[in-house]
């Protein structure tokens, strides 16, 4: 049985010397995600067995999140999951309110306008604290960033993969 794994963020460094990691968000919900007493689960690069820790402790420093692990309290501990990804399975997801999306749903749909004209594809999502911003692939030309407020993203339907934006003027320039 092969299960679903999501990303939600990427070990780049330790911090200090008494286990705690330095993090890079992938997801939407860090809050919800880094809570202490929450499982998550490291994939060591080029691994597929992923090591299962409980999150004991979870603070935000610069454009970092900080985590350390149950039972892993020094430096040595958590050296050697640098480079490693974070990840949840399915069953950890949560349901959503409405107009909430996870990054996956997101990344991959068509982004038209609201006049109908195709504008790309979203390829990555930027969580910039007060909006999110949608990176999106045109078909020619540098990428489009829009962020996610609803002045402009008007509709957005995960099951076909559609987003409807009103582009602000000198958006789409």
């Amino acid at each position: 049985m092969s299960e679903k794994w999501f990303n939600v963020g990427k070990i780049v460094n330790t911090h200090g010397i008494r286990g705690e990691v330095r993090v890079i968000s992938k997801t939407d919900f860090a809050e919800e995600r880094y809570e202490p007493g929450n499982k998550l689960y490291i994939f060591k690069e080029g691994s597929n067995d992923p090591i299962e820790v409980v999150v004991e402790s979870h603070r935000v420093h610069k454009n970092f999140d900080l985590l350390t692990f149950e039972g892993m309290n020094s430096i040595q501990d958590v050296e050697h999951f640098k480079g490693s990804l974070l990840k949840i399975n399915e069953e950890q997801l949560t349901d959503l309110d409405e107009g909430e999306f996870y990054f996956h749903e997101i990344i991959g749909c068509k982004v038209y306008s609201d006049e109908g004209e195709e504008i790309g594809t979203i390829r990555e999502i930027l969580a910039t604290g007060a909006n999110d911003v949608w990176v999106i692939k045109r078909k020619a030309g540098k990428d489009l960033l829009i962020p996610y407020i609803e002045e402009i993203v008007k509709d957005v339907d995960v099951e076909v993969k559609k987003v409807i934006i009103t582009p602000m003027e000198g958006l789409l320039d």
